[in-house]
């Protein structure tokens, strides 16, 4: 990377690690007129499915093509909304650029495309968008980032807001037989379960892995494995956090699951048991892992680089493991004998994975290498 763009001392910088949840608030709604905006500022870490616009913030037309969504497979935010899209159906209605899994203290850069520049954005580095839209932005330029693409500036990078928007506003474009993420019948248990999952698992693991002092370390370790032992507990009894069906819950867990023992048990010292030692929410994300929209989204050797060589405040010596042992995330489940009918409800398995999306072969078990 070179001392010069280095991330040293970007992650660790003393005492507990704190995320700046300050983001790019603007929407991309289907009526933009008919958006009431909020008297306060809108609490920013969970998001919700009927969220008022937050003040002085724009309201975008939901417009198919006009939006590239910017989410690199290795970030576990971002992983949400390549999630979300595919499940969805919303790939011709919003398409995707993929920054390569490696960064510096500026930018998450196109490295993977031709010539190194976003094939409709133009750009090599996502910070160009984040400057045409506030020029010298001063905050993170983070992803997952949603792209004017006529203006070439950000919309927002709102990745709390951004999945709920896809299952509300994008309706009009999703495909026949999308699921339900938002199962309204569940809302008013499935919000305070993803604030949970949010505040212990989601930022618990970055709590633990950039924690400045022994303290905090072993206070973030506490609550994490607290917070893994109540779900734990909780997907004894049914296939899925809300019960039958995959929802926006589920979606938020397995982004850190799927992260958890090839780079946040070691690298981030979360290590009281590995996943695969927690029967339940191994089951669990395995049954989650096989479920077309999931696992197919999953690069293990770009979050392994990225967090790896990313991290030079924790990992300085950059090397990535070779490990761990990947072909067990094919191994049975026997997940459904909890659960009566389909993972998508009333919906129905999205298309396979387009072949400009694949996730490349060796990189996930569910591709490996030919021969």
């Amino acid at each position: 990377m070179g001392e010069q763009y280095s991330t040293k001392g970007s992650y660790v910088t003393g005492g507990e690690f704190t995320r700046d949840t300050n983001y790019i608030q603007d929407r991309i709604v289907a009526v933009p007129d008919g958006m009431v905006a909020a008297s306060e500022p809108l609490e920013g870490s969970i998001g919700h499915p009927d969220a008022k616009m937050a003040p002085d913030t724009r309201a975008w037309p939901v417009e198919a093509g006009r939006y590239r969504l910017v989410a690199a497979r290795a970030c576990p935010w971002a992983n949400r909304t390549l999630i979300v899209r595919r499940l969805l159906g919303l790939e011709d209605a919003i398409s995707l650029g993929l920054p390569g899994p490696t960064h510096d203290a500026r930018s998450w850069t196109f490295d993977l495309d031709p010539d190194g520049r976003d094939p409709v954005l133009g750009t090599e580095r996502l910070q160009e968008n984040y400057f045409k839209r506030f020029a010298d932005y001063p905050r993170g330029i983070t992803v997952p980032a949603i792209v004017d693409i006529p203006s070439g500036a950000v919309v927002t990078n709102d990745y709390p807001q951004i999945t709920w928007d896809m299952s509300t506003q994008w309706r009009e474009f999703h495909r026949a037989g999308a699921p339900d993420l938002i199962q309204r019948e569940t809302l008013d248990e499935m919000l305070p379960l993803i604030k949970m999952i949010f505040t212990e698992v989601n930022n618990g693991v970055y709590r633990a892995g950039f924690a400045g002092s022994q303290e905090s370390y072993d206070q973030a370790y506490d609550r994490l494995f607290a917070a893994l032992d109540v779900l734990e507990e909780r997907l004894s009894t049914r296939r899925y956090l809300m019960g039958d069906a995959i929802s926006e819950a589920d979606v938020r867990l397995f982004t850190t699951l799927v992260r958890f023992d090839p780079v946040y048990h070691g690298h981030f010292k979360t290590n009281r048991n590995k996943l695969i030692e927690m029967p339940n929410l191994w089951g669990y994300a395995r049954d989650l892992f096989q479920t077309p929209g999931f696992g197919d989204t999953i690069d293990f050797e770009q979050i392994k680089q990225h967090y790896y060589m990313v991290h030079e405040d924790i990992n300085p010596t950059q090397i990535v493991p070779k490990g761990p042992d990947l072909s067990q995330w094919l191994e049975a489940h026997d997940r459904a004998e909890l659960a009566d009918g389909s993972p998508f409800g009333a919906g129905s398995a999205p298309e396979p994975v387009r072949d400009a999306e694949r996730v490349a072969a060796g990189h996930n078990p569910l591709y490996p290498l030919q021969g």
